[in-house]
């Protein structure tokens, strides 16, 4: 158990370069009591005293403002960095040497039973406000970007980034964004409809703007020869 609090804290030093001594990082990582504390909730639930692991995991939640889940599963090397407003579902996976930053969420998307939260794999980081919600995978090495919403299955060593959550690179290289068929995105598609008949409809204006001049010119100089009730 001592090793293991030793390793804790040394991932701390290791992730966050603000963490000065072994004291600032017991009294003032939320991060790390919340992971202390769902080690012995998991221990209880895992041997079916659920009533007891639920009732600390929430005591965790109150004094931290993290909040896992006692049946979540989380290997080593795990770091919640600043950690407010963290949510980790039950059935949730994650691998070695995760960093989740403060606003994450990783939960389920409606009232399905068994699997229903992400299996996150090794080396990923999740950045603040990231939302990553169902029962897929997010491949090892991969990067989500803050703010984004991810909703299906990400390949390992990739980059997430938006709402909906799309890849933007994959293996190191840019993936092209007009290859619909990797990356879905209604959103930006209706963005850019919307922007293509705006341009429409201008050239348009300006097309019957140009006709009225000519008009207008041709009025005032009297070449008109139409009805004179025109104006």
């Amino acid at each position: 158990m001592f090793r293991q609090m030793k390793r804790d804290i040394q991932v701390v030093f290791d992730r966050d370069p603000a963490a000065r001594t072994v004291w600032e990082v017991l009294l003032c990582y939320p991060g790390l009591k919340a992971l202390w504390a769902h080690r012995i909730a998991h221990w209880l639930w895992v041997r079916n005293f659920k009533l007891f692991a639920r009732i600390i995991s929430q005591m965790a939640r109150f004094f931290t403002q993290i909040e896992i889940h006692p049946g979540a599963t989380i290997g080593q090397g795990f770091f919640i960095d600043h950690g407010s407003g963290v949510v980790i579902g039950e059935t949730t996976e994650i691998g070695d040497n995760v960093t989740l930053y403060q606003g994450v969420t990783l939960g389920g998307t409606g009232h399905e039973k068994g699997k229903r939260h992400p299996t996150i794999g090794n080396d990923v980081v999740v950045g603040n406000g990231a939302r990553i919600l169902g029962s897929f995978t997010v491949g090892s090495g991969s990067r989500i970007g803050a703010g984004a919403v991810v909703l299906r299955e990400v390949p390992e060593d990739a980059t997430v980034v938006g709402n909906p959550g799309r890849i933007v690179r994959q293996g190191g290289q840019k993936v092209d964004p007009l290859d619909h068929v990797k990356l879905p995105d209604p959103v930006m598609a209706m963005f850019d409809t919307i922007h293509k008949e705006m341009q429409a409809l201008r050239r348009r204006v300006d097309s019957l703007e140009s006709e009225n001049a000519v008009l207008r010119r041709s009025l005032q100089e009297g070449v008109f020869d139409g009805n004179s009730d025109i104006q």
